[in-house]
């Protein structure tokens, strides 16, 4: 569905963009600072070597100040205000995770919240055209259906107006038939008037006498 690919992909640029604050706030940190591995809890020295005793231990994870390097140890205060010697490969340049977590899951809250305004948005904009959508398509198959409607009355009307003419020709042949039987009458009467007429016998005319 439309709407669950833009949450997806919503979703990855998230993730991107919780990628790059995270690597902006790494490279955002001051240079004098350092955390403490989050592997493990480290010992520390009095010393930049080996051979200075132990005086305690930094907790992974823990934020400290570098102070200074010397071979492959590095000087750093502590959040007590103590300063040690630390092996420098069991600092390291970024916050640890402990230190970040909380300030990643409020960011990955906040970016969930506008995704899910974003989301409810996409969906309400969705919901819109499918809306507008359905009453265009109730608007075509009513145009469809009035369509239809409207050749069947034509149909019909062609229907009515071959029979009218079917009927018109019926009545002229009739009429053209009574016109021909009409003078065929009058004719033959004419015919036979003249038949008949020279066979009558003739009046004699009166002579006038005088005396």
């Amino acid at each position: 569905m439309l709407v669950n690919r833009i949450r997806y992909r919503n979703y990855a640029a998230a993730a991107g963009i919780l990628l790059s604050v995270t690597s902006f706030n790494a490279t955002a940190q001051s240079a004098n600072q350092a955390w403490v591995t989050d592997e493990l809890s480290t010992y520390v020295r009095s010393g930049p070597t080996d051979g200075y005793r132990i005086i305690g231990t930094l907790n992974a994870g823990e934020q400290v100040e570098v102070l200074e390097t010397s071979g492959d140890y590095t000087r750093v205060r502590n959040s007590d205000g103590n300063a040690v010697w630390v092996l420098s490969n069991e600092l390291q340049e970024t916050p640890s995770a402990v230190e970040q977590l909380p300030a990643l899951e409020a960011q990955v809250e906040e970016l969930t919240a506008e995704l899910d305004g974003i989301n409810e948005a996409w969906e309400q904009r969705v919901s819109s055209m499918t809306e507008t959508l359905e009453v265009r398509e109730r608007r075509i198959a009513e145009l469809e259906a009035s369509n239809q409607e409207l050749d069947s009355q034509a149909e019909q009307s062609r229907q009515q107006v071959r029979g009218l003419q079917a009927r018109l020709e019926t009545q002229e042949e009739d009429l053209l038939m009574r016109y021909f039987m009409y003078g065929g009458g009058v004719a033959g009467a004419g015919l036979l008037v003249g038949l008949i007429v020279p066979h009558l016998p003739r009046r004699r005319k009166k002579r006038d006498r005088w005396f």
